[in-house]
C-alpha cells in the first residue's frame, strides 16, 4: 500500500468514526499580514471539514523563525507543520528538526514530475528532500518588447543580447539602455549581482566553502556588469530608480523581481506607470517582455536567481495528518495557497499527473493588484506566462548545490561583493586586480 493509499485510508476512517483520529495541528506561517493569514485560515478550516483535522494557524515573523525553531526544537515542541525559506530547508534537515521521509513521501505521491524541478533540486537532501516546495518566484529582466521587435532584437536572454540591445536603444536622457544596480549598501544590488554572477555559471562557494573565482568568467561579470552601468543613469541606483524610469518610458531593461507585474498593468496606486496620461492604464504591460533564465558567455545554459518557499514536515509532528495537510496544501487547496499573492507566489507544482498545466492555468486567473484587480492571464499572454513560470526550473542560489548556503549568505550580507564590483565600474581598479580583491575579501569573510 502506498503512502498516497494509506492516508486516503485514513481520512475515509477519520471521517467513518468522528473525531477518533482527529488530530490537533500546529502551522507556523511568515504570511502574516492579515488579509493573508485570512486565506490561510480559510484553507485550513475546509481541510478540517475535509478530514476532521483542525488547523492553528501561527503566524512567525520572519526574522524570529530560526530562532523560534531551534527553541521548539531543544524543548520538543515543533509545530506540525512550517512555512519557510530555502536558507532553513537543509540545516534544518541535518539538525533534526524535518522529518525528511514525510516531505519525500508527499512530493512522491503528488508525482515528482509535477513540480518544477529547480524548487526540487534546491531541497534536495541525501535520498530524498527536506521540504514539499509551495511557492517561488525568480528574478527578471524586464524589457520593452515593442522597442526590441522594432529594432530586429533578439530578446535579452544573455550577455550579449543585453549588450547589443544597449547598442542599438541607449540614447540618454530620453532612453537608457539599462538602469543597473549601484547602490552598495542596498540588498537590491546583492540579488541583481548574484543573478548576473549565477547566469556565468560563477559561484563565490565551493564544497569547502569559500572559493577562489576563476579569473576568466568572473572578468566576463565585471565587464558585462560595468557595460550595463555605463549604460545606466549616474548615481546611487537601486530599485526605485529602476522602476521609475521603466514606468516612464525612459528605460530599455531593467532587473526587478515578479512583484513588479501587477504595477506594470496600473494596479497599483502607490506605483503608476506614467508612460501614458493615464496611470491605471495597462498600455506599459502590453509593451513589456520578460527573461528568466539568462546566461553568459562561460555557461549558456544560463540560470535563474530563485526565492523559493517550503512546506516542511516536522520530527514532533503528527505525521500522517502532517502529510494530509501538506498534500491538501498542494492540491484541492492549491488555488488558495497561491492567492495569497499570486504575482510573487508561482506555481512550483504546475499540475497533476492526469492534468500537467492544471495549476499553471489556474495561477493564471487568480487575480493580482491592490488598488485594481485582474488576472495575469489577462494582463500578459501565455507565452509570457509560460516563461514566467518556466524560471523556476532552473532556479539557483549560490551555496545551496556545495552544502554551503550558510557561507555564501554571510559573503552576501557583508557586502563585499558589492563594494569590489562598485570599485570596478568606477575605473577605481583594473579587472585582475578587482578579481585577486574580490577572492580576498571572500576569504575574509569566514
Amino acid at each position: 500500500m502506498t503512502t498516497k493509499t494509506m492516508l486516503l485510508a485514513g481520512t475515509a476512517l477519520a471521517l467513518m468514526t468522528g473525531t477518533a483520529l482527529a488530530e490537533n495541528l500546529r502551522f507556523w506561517t511568515t504570511e502574516e499580514q492579515p488579509e493573508r493569514l485570512a486565506k490561510q485560515e480559510e484553507m485550513a478550516a475546509a481541510f478540517a471539514e475535509a478530514t476532521g483535522h483542525t488547523v492553528e494557524v501561527i503566524p512567525v515573523t520572519e526574522s524570529d523563525l530560526g530562532t523560534r525553531a531551534t527553541a521548539a526544537f531543544a524543548a520538543g515542541d515543533l509545530p506540525d507543520v512550517i512555512y519557510h525559506t530555502l536558507q532553513y530547508a537543509l540545516p534544518w534537515a541535518e539538525a533534526g528538526i524535518l522529518d525528511i521521509d514525510a516531505a519525500t513521501d508527499v512530493i512522491e505521491d503528488l508525482g515528482e514530475g509535477t513540480f518544477a524541478s529547480g524548487a526540487l533540486t534546491l531541497a534536495a537532501f541525501e535520498y530524498g528532500y527536506a521540504s514539499v516546495p509551495v511557492d517561488g518566484w525568480t528574478q527578471m529582466i524586464v524589457y520593452r518588447k515593442d522597442l526590441f521587435e522594432d529594432a530586429g532584437l533578439e530578446p535579452p536572454t544573455s550577455y550579449a543580447n543585453v549588450l547589443a540591445a544597449i547598442e542599438a536603444l541607449h540614447n540618454p536622457p530620453e532612453m537608457y539602455g539599462f538602469v543597473a544596480a549601484t547602490k552598495v549598501d542596498e540588498n537590491f544590488m546583492s540579488q541583481v549581482l548574484e543573478h548576473v554572477f549565477l547566469a556565468n555559471g560563477v559561484s563565490i562557494v565551493d564544497e569547502d566553502g569559500a572559493a577562489t573565482l576563476e579569473e576568466g568568467p568572473t572578468l566576463e561579470v565585471l565587464d558585462f556588469y560595468k557595460a550595463i552601468a555605463e549604460a545606466s543613469p549616474p548615481g546611487e541606483l537601486y530599485w526605485d530608480q529602476s522602476r521609475t524610469l521603466y514606468f516612464s518610458g525612459n528605460a530599455a531593461m531593467i532587473i526587478w523581481s515578479p512583484f513588479i507585474l501587477d504595477e506594470l498593468a496600473g494596479l497599483r496606486d502607490s506605483a503608476p506607470p506614467t508612460i501614458t496620461d493615464d496611470p491605471t492604464s495597462p498600455e506599459l504591460a502590453s509593451r513589456t517582455g520578460i527573461v528568466t533564465n539568462f546566461s553568459g558567455p562561460s555557461n549558456p545554459d544560463g540560470a535563474a536567481w530563485g526565492d523559493i518557499r517550503y512546506f516542511g514536515i516536522t520530527t514532533d509532528a503528527a505525521t500522517d495528518a502532517a502529510m494530509e495537510f501538506v498534500a491538501y496544501s498542494m492540491g484541492e487547496g492549491y488555488g488558495q495557497t497561491l492567492s495569497i499573492a499570486p504575482e510573487g507566489k508561482f506555481p512550483v507544482r504546475r499540475g497533476t499527473t492526469e492534468n500537467p498545466t492544471e495549476f499553471t492555468e489556474l495561477w493564471s486567473t487568480l487575480p493580482v493588484g491592490v488598488d485594481r484587480k485582474a488576472p495575469l492571464g489577462d494582463l500578459y499572454a501565455a507565452s509570457m506566462i509560460d516563461e514566467i513560470v518556466g524560471g523556476l526550473d532552473v532556479a539557483q542560489r549560490w551555496g545551496v548545490d556545495e552544502g554551503q548556503l550558510a557561507t555564501a549568505s554571510k559573503i552576501i550580507n557583508s557586502q563585499v561583493i558589492n563594494r569590489i564590483v562598485r570599485q570596478y565600474i568606477d575605473g577605481e581598479i583594473e579587472g585582475a586586480a578587482a578579481v585577486a580583491s574580490l577572492n580576498e575579501a571572500i576569504a575574509g569573510v569566514e
